[in-house]
């Protein structure tokens, strides 16, 4: 009761000693997803580094399901207390929005934005012996064979679901979805030759691109990404205005005292800024933000103009998950 009543006081008031109230003890960092994945492998990178820099241990727990919500949403319903916050992405706070019938939270609402963290470029990846080899290619062979073509993903809801659907209602095809349980055994079947197409994350792609196992389509950015420099982009390769990228970003629970989101944020941008980590994200193929994009303050407008870009493609196309 006692903590309740301090915690509840530093909420309202502050407090000159406020740097020495927290964190007095672990901390949660919540991956909405399994291990092995893209977005936890960010967390698992981040992790010492920012013990170090919060002088306390952070625990990374894998909490996944429902496209990352079940993990976020335990954050959400959490103390605003700062021993709990969640590794969120595209899907779980500005997909999930429109995707999801009935959301299990409010992005904007239920969340105090910290830090952007990471680009995860998506990659339009075929099978080796897929009879095209850039975009224009794949739209002229998918209009004709549409109803024998399969793509694969990571699991209905989940970015890798979105990006593929998404490009085959710009191009007008109808494919069949094959829904996985996570990137990995997506890109199993992928290179077994099982599926015909996936849109995943750089980091998962690079391996099997550079081993000849899987070839590149197209980044489905406007812009190339620094980790797949030689990969041209939907945007060069004539389908303009179109972008589906990942990316990941830290959120407390509403209602977290302003000195809590701020230590976690420099906390966040001291291991962001560790030579160690920046060699470990390099080599994973994930692309941190740029310094001007790190703010908090950044992180509440690019969630809600992320909310409201991918609002219209969703509608458009006809997904919508109970």
């Amino acid at each position: 009761m006692i903590r309740l009543i301090l915690t509840a006081l530093l909420a309202i008031f502050g407090t000159p000693i406020r740097a020495e109230t927290w964190p007095s003890r672990p901390l949660t960092m919540v991956v909405p997803f399994a291990t092995g994945g893209p977005i936890d492998a960010v967390a698992r990178i981040l992790q010492s580094a920012l013990s170090d820099a919060l002088q306390q241990q952070v625990l990374v727990e894998n909490v996944g399901g429902a496209g990352g919500m079940i993990g976020a949403a335990r954050v959400a319903k959490s103390a605003p207390d700062g021993y709990q916050f969640v590794l969120g992405n595209v899907g779980t706070h500005a997909v999930s929005q429109t995707l999801y019938k009935t959301p299990f939270y409010n992005s904007m609402t239920d969340f105090s934005p910290v830090v952007l963290v990471a680009d995860l470029s998506l990659v339009m990846v075929a099978r080796k012996d897929f009879p095209a080899n850039n975009l224009q290619e794949f739209m002229a062979y998918a209009k004709t064979n549409e109803k024998t073509m399969q793509f694969a993903s990571a699991g209905a809801g989940s970015a890798t679901h979105l990006g593929c659907a998404l490009i085959n209602a710009r191009i007008g095809v109808d494919v069949t979805h094959v829904p996985y349980r996570g990137g990995a055994p997506a890109m199993q079947d992928l290179i077994a030759e099982r599926v015909d197409y996936l849109c995943i994350d750089t980091p998962t792609a690079i391996p099997q691109i550079e081993g000849g196992a899987i070839k590149p389509i197209a980044i489905l950015s406007r812009g190339r990404s620094p980790s797949l420099p030689n990969v041209a982009s939907v945007h060069e390769q004539g389908l303009t205005d179109f972008e589906a990228a990942n990316w990941t970003a830290l959120f407390l629970p509403k209602n977290t005292p302003a000195f809590i989101v701020e230590k976690l944020h420099d906390a966040t941008v001291a291991a962001m800024n560790n030579p160690t980590v920046q060699k470990r994200f390099k080599e994973n193929g994930i692309d941190l933000v740029a310094d001007e994009r790190r703010s908090s303050t950044y992180l509440a407008q690019f969630v809600s103009d992320e909310i409201a870009k991918w609002a219209g493609p969703i509608r458009s196309s006809g997904l919508v998950l109970e």
